[in-house]
Parts: structure tokens; C-alpha cells; sequence
């Protein structure tokens, strides 16, 4: 009996660790995957997208900053901040958010209780999504770009304001400047 009793126990450790560990906090993100999947469609949309560019940088992290005018300034370093104006966009060419006023009114995103001005952010702080710190590391101040954004570097699953999960993000940048 005792030989049955230890026996039970070790098919039922074995049955116990061989199961996945549950996530208390839900199903866990798949940065890589995510990446990998955001890859390929950002592939397909640059074959057909008309933007204008004296450059295309495809940054490691998956980010495609996209220079369409040259600054003369330098670029930012870690935690310096940074003074940009910019207009969001899904790949479809929804825009989502901006923060020029003349620019929300025409796309029907204006805020009569937001204050429409310049937007500042410190780079690496977390006060911007990560795909801003990627792409902003790449330009010159003074510089215009497009920033193409894979999903884990933005809002990941997260649902947002004219944003669906999972969303790649393309943003018109006019880097203003430097602090």
C-alpha cells in the first residue's frame, strides 16, 4: 500500500511540473512575436507607401525613422528634452492624435478641453511611448521624419483613443529642438 501511495504521489508531481505555471496577472505579452508579426506588415506597407525621404534608417528594435529633411543640430542624448511636434496615424492613414490644433479639427480629434501646443517629452524617461525614445535617438534636432512604430514599442494590446490593439504607429515628427 505504501508502495502505491508513493508511486501516486510521483505521477502526480511529475503530471504538476509538467504543466505550464499559471500567470496571476493573465497571459503574458509576446514581445517577439509581436515584433516578428509588425515586421512583415511594415514590410508590405512600405513597398506601396508614398513618403518622401532622403534616408531610411531600420533601427534594430524593429522602429523605421524615415528622414524626410536633414537637421543641423545635434541628437539628443539620454534625458535630455525634447521639443517636437507631431501627427499620428494608423498604417491606414487614420489620424489619431496630434498636438496641432489646425491638424485635430480637420481630422475630426479635437479636444475642446486639451491645450493644443508644443510637445515635450525627456527621451529614456517613460513620459513618451518607447518607440519615440528609439526613433528620437536617431534624428538631428531641426529634423523632419516619419517614425514607423511596431506595436511593443506604442500601446501593445492596449486599446486607446482611435488606437486598436496590437496597432503599428506612424508619426510625422518636426523635431523643434533640444534642452
Amino acid at each position: 500500500m505504501k508502495r502505491l501511495s508513493t508511486l501516486f504521489l510521483v505521477l502526480v508531481a511529475i503530471i504538476g511540473l509538467s504543466c505550464e505555471p499559471r500567470n496571476p496577472f493573465g497571459p503574458t505579452y509576446d514581445l517577439e512575436g509581436n515584433l516578428a508579426r509588425d515586421g512583415k506588415i511594415i514590410d508590405e506597407f512600405l513597398k506601396t507607401a508614398q513618403i518622401d525621404s532622403i534616408r531610411r534608417i531600420h533601427d534594430q528594435n524593429g522602429v523605421i525613422i524615415i528622414v524626410q529633411e536633414e537637421g543641423t543640430g545635434s541628437k539628443p542624448g539620454e534625458f535630455r528634452l525634447i521639443y517636437t511636434n507631431y501627427i499620428g496615424r494608423l498604417l491606414d492613414g487614420t489620424v489619431f492624435d496630434t498636438n496641432l490644433e489646425s491638424v485635430a479639427k480637420a481630422n475630426d480629434v479635437w479636444d475642446e478641453n486639451r491645450i493644443y501646443r508644443t510637445f515635450q517629452f525627456t527621451l529614456g524617461s517613460g513620459e513618451a511611448i518607447q518607440g519615440f525614445n528609439i526613433g528620437f535617438r536617431q534624428l538631428r534636432s531641426g529634423s523632419k521624419a516619419v517614425l514607423i512604430i511596431p506595436s511593443p514599442w506604442a500601446y501593445r494590446d492596449q486599446e486607446r483613443d482611435g488606437i486598436p490593439a496590437n496597432s503599428i504607429l506612424m508619426f510625422e515628427v518636426e523635431f523643434l529642438g533640444i534642452e
